[in-house]
């Protein structure tokens, strides 16, 4: 009796504020915690048909975001792995792939070129220029909430582009 999923969507709406207050408290950091909020989103989204229910969506969802964290650290090379600052057991996940081999990255382009406006600006803007939400919305003249869920709403076509093109 696991729960079901309806849309993407849905569940961003639902578990974006509790999975970000959770990835603050370990981050520590809006920033960071903000990029790996989006960037669990777009794991799970990546993953949702691996998803069997067998825990509630939310610890799911937070479990992912736990993984990305423990490999940001990692990545930043400050802490070895048996001094991770929190206590956190293994969790392998094997629906985590990255977005590396050049096939996929042609994709995302190729489904970026028909994305439509204002998603493919925004996209664009926050993954290759590398600007912050709050520079896009003034780019736009719009608020910081509106740059994230615009950016995050592209993130999401292309995902579920991409998912077409495995179907």
């Amino acid at each position: 009796g696991g729960e079901k999923v309806n849309s993407v969507e849905a569940l961003y709406d639902k578990y974006f504020h509790d999975v970000y207050l959770y990835l603050k408290s370990l981050t520590r950091s809006d920033d960071l915690a903000e990029e790996l909020t989006q960037e669990t989103f777009f794991r799970a989204m990546k993953s949702l048909d691996k998803f069997e229910g067998k825990s509630s969506i939310k610890t799911w969802l937070f479990r992912i975001a736990r993984n990305l964290f423990i490999n940001h650290i990692k990545k930043q090379k400050r802490f070895s792995d048996d001094e991770l600052p929190i206590d956190i057991p293994d969790v392998k996940s094997d629906f985590v792939e990255k977005i590396s081999d050049n096939s996929e990255a042609v994709s995302i382009h190729k489904i970026l070129h028909n994305l439509e406006e204002p998603y493919k600006e925004v996209f664009s803007l926050r993954v290759f220029s590398e600007l912050s939400f709050k520079q896009i919305a003034d780019i736009f003249g719009k608020t910081e909430s509106w740059a994230r869920v615009t950016f995050h709403r592209g993130k999401l076509k292309i995902s579920e582009k991409l998912e077409e093109k495995y179907e």
